[in-house]
Parts: C-alpha cells; sequence; structure tokens
C-alpha cells in the first residue's frame, strides 16, 4: 500500500514516478522533498549529496514513513544540480505485463525534426576525437546527438511509456518527473549497479551491432559483433576501468574473462555480469553510483580527459543522458541505470537522445549508423521510422 501521507504533500503533480526491473516496478506518489544537490562527492559520508540524502531521509520518518526511499536522475556533469526527491509515498509491485507488442499506439502529427548535430557535423566531431587521440592520452570518446522532434500536440507520456514496454519485455523502464514539467522516459538495457544487503551486481555495455529482421543476417550481426577487435578493446576499456574501482570496495569480485552477447529489439551489445560482495554491506547504492559514475561506456577512458573532449566537440548540453536513474531507500539497498535509450518530453516536443563509443579504430560513417539505430527504440516507440 502506498505509505501515509501520499496526498498531504503532494506538490500539484499529476503523477508520481515509475522504476521497472526484474519483473517489479517501484511506483512513487507525490513529492515529499526534492533534492538537487550535485552528485559529485556523492559517495563521501556526510557531506555533500549524501548528507542532504540523509536528512531527507530522517525528515520522511518523522512524518511517518517506515523506510524513505530516494527516486530520481542524476546528470551526466556530475557538477549539475541533481533531479531527485524522496516522495510522499511509494509502492512496490509484480511488472505490469507487457502487452503484445503491436502498432505503437497513436502520437500526434510530426511537424517537424532535427539532428544536433546533423550527419556531417556528427562525423567532423568523430573524426576530431579520432585526431585527437593520436596527440594525447585520450583512448575513447563517446559521442552524441539530440534529435528534436515537434508534434502538433501534446505528448501523451503513459502511451509512449506502454508502447516502450510492449516493444523491451527487458530492460529498466523508467519515468521521472522533472522540475520543469517535463518527463524523463526510456528503457536502459544497462545496469550501472544493484546492492542488495551486502552484495553488488554492475553489468555495463560496450560495443554494439544493429539487430537486422532476417535471422540470419541478424546473427551474423552478433557474431561479427563477438569477432570485432574494435568492439571488444572498447569493452575492455569500461571492464577494466570498473574493475579497478570495484575491487578495492570488495571482499569478493567475480569479473568474466570475456563478454557476452545482449540483444534489445533494436541492438546487439558486449555485456560482462560483474558481482561482489562489499567490504562494507553500509555503503550505499547510491554512494556506489557516485564512485563509479561516468564509466568510459557513457564518457570515455580516461575520463576527465575524455569529459573534456566531449565539451569542446559536443554543440549541447547533455543534462541527464548517459546521466543515472534509479532509486536507494534508507536501508541502502537500490539500484541505478544508465540513462540511455531515452527522451525528454515536454508539451508537444520529445527530444531524444543517442551516443556511440568511438576509438582510434572507429568509422564516422559506421558510428552514424550505430547513433540512427540506437534512435530506434525511441522512435518506434513513437511509431517513427529511425
Amino acid at each position: 500500500m502506498l505509505e501515509s501521507l501520499a496526498l498531504k504533500h503532494n506538490l500539484n503533480f499529476k503523477f508520481g514516478a515509475l522504476f521497472a526491473s526484474n519483473g517489479r516496478e517501484l511506483l512513487s506518489s507525490g513529492i515529499h522533498e526534492w533534492i538537487s544537490v550535485p552528485a559529485r562527492g556523492g559517495q563521501d559520508r556526510g557531506q555533500g549529496l549524501h548528507a542532504a540524502v540523509e536528512a531527507a531521509f530522517e525528515r520522511a520518518r518523522r512524518a511517518g514513513q517506515a523506510n524513505p526511499i530516494l527516486i530520481g536522475a542524476i546528470p551526466f556533469d556530475v557538477r549539475e544540480p541533481s533531479c531527485l526527491y524522496v516522495p510522499a509515498g511509494y509502492e512496490w509491485r509484480e511488472q505490469a505485463p507487457a502487452e503484445a507488442a503491436g502498432e505503437p499506439p497513436g502520437v500526434p502529427d510530426l511537424l517537424d525534426q532535427r539532428s544536433l548535430p546533423d550527419e556531417d557535423g556528427f562525423k567532423k566531431a568523430v573524426e576530431h576525437a579520432i585526431v585527437n587521440f593520436r596527440h594525447s592520452d585520450v583512448r575513447k570518446a563517446v559521442l552524441s546527438v539530440v534529435r528534436e522532434l515537434r508534434f502538433a500536440g501534446s505528448m501523451d507520456v503513459g502511451r509512449l511509456l506502454a508502447s516502450l514496454r510492449a516493444q523491451n519485455s527487458q530492460g529498466y523502464l523508467f519515468r521521472i518527473p522533472l522540475p520543469d514539467e517535463g518527463e524523463l522516459v526510456g528503457v536502459s538495457p544497462e545496469l550501472l549497479i544493484r546492492k542488495e544487503g551486502g552484495r553488488i551486481v554492475s553489468n555495463p555495455l560496450a560495443g554494439s551491432a544493429k539487430r537486422q529482421r532476417d535471422p540470419l543476417a541478424d546473427r551474423a550481426a552478433a557474431e561479427q559483433l563477438e569477432r570485432s577487435q574494435k568492439d571488444q578493446y572498447e569493452h575492455r576499456l569500461v571492464i577494466e576501468n570498473i574493475r579497478s574501482i570495484l575491487a578495492p570496495l570488495c571482499v569478493e569480485l567475480n569479473v568474466p574473462d570475456a563478454p557476452s552477447l545482449m540483444s534489445t529489439a533494436a541492438m546487439w551489445h558486449l555485456s560482462t555480469r560483474i558481482e561482489g560482495v562489499l567490504n562494507d554491506p553500509a555503503m550505499t547504492a547510491l554512494q556506489l553510483a557516485c564512485i563509479i559514475h561516468p564509466t568510459p561506456a557513457v564518457c570515455g577512458f580516461p575520463t576527465e580527459s575524455a569529459h573534456k573532449l566531449i565539451r569542446y566537440v559536443e554543440p549541447f548540453e547533455r543534462g541527464l543522458f548517459t546521466g543515472l536513474v534509479g532509486w536507494c531507500d534508507a536501508q541502502g539497498n537500490g539500484e541505478w541505470a544508465i540513462t540511455i535509450r531515452c527522451g525528454i518530453a515536454r508539451r508537444d516536443t520529445l527530444r531524444l537522445f543517442a551516443g556511440a563509443g568511438i576509438v582510434e579504430a572507429s568509422n564516422p560513417a559506421s558510428e552514424w549508423e550505430e547513433v540512427q539505430a540506437k534512435l530506434g527504440t525511441m522512435l518506434s516507440a513513437c511509431g517513427l521510422a529511425a
């Protein structure tokens, strides 16, 4: 049942947040307290974001919540304000069964769309990054695009979410209210961290290929991805970075020797499931997320140098894209997914995002094709072609 006081503290939001994974979903009701403290240094006990969350949890306990939770999103750039809140109430329930994927729900007529950067601008950014690799310590940088769609009327986010659920039965489905009355919505395939008691799981992805309609061609695309030296190299950069961060925090850490294949409706990915047991079970899921983020899967390697390169070549601010979305409770349990395969809906506008990992062996035309394929998840949910 929803916690008490759900209506008392509702700040005029007509909906709550949703985060679904592993056959269950978390639904929130109302806003007890917003938390906008940036996530930089959020792993440090008693300071910054950690201190703000603990204080908010204590106020929620005094208001009658036995085990308060935090839900929301953290930006790509952890120096920017977070978009997190302690809801007035929440409930866990079995994940609603997805309807059979058929025709996507109707959306208002599409009036126009634009890509930032456009194809030529993105390819030039990839070329710039490759030249930079040869003259710096950067080995990988993730470059992205925004596709902005403008419709004849407001987007029905509930129907969009239902379409995402129907077409993507696996993954981390989310809908998060934003302070400016927009909504962050999507279905991410990538788990940054899950913590239950003292046990943790991380499932980073790096290295991708577009799914094919023909089964034989689809299998061939998957096998080619497994053999790709470029994609295997990109994946190793991510795994070794996360291993180096988690190993000192764990009494046990299991990292498979080689990645496996993971598929979504639109993409094949190289995937490695990492499992461990913490030295300090009191460390929270949010603290762990703040330690790991951003990984080379969404930023690059080394992190700081890659981040500088991204700021230089990308003609927009990412905001919540390639940040984190998820939840954490007052006992420290929680899960945080990478904010990809997503969009921000605001009245008659939908901004979609996609990125690709660039290494020295990258081909600008192939990377453009990859970001277009990744946009397919959200475009298909809107009934539009990639």
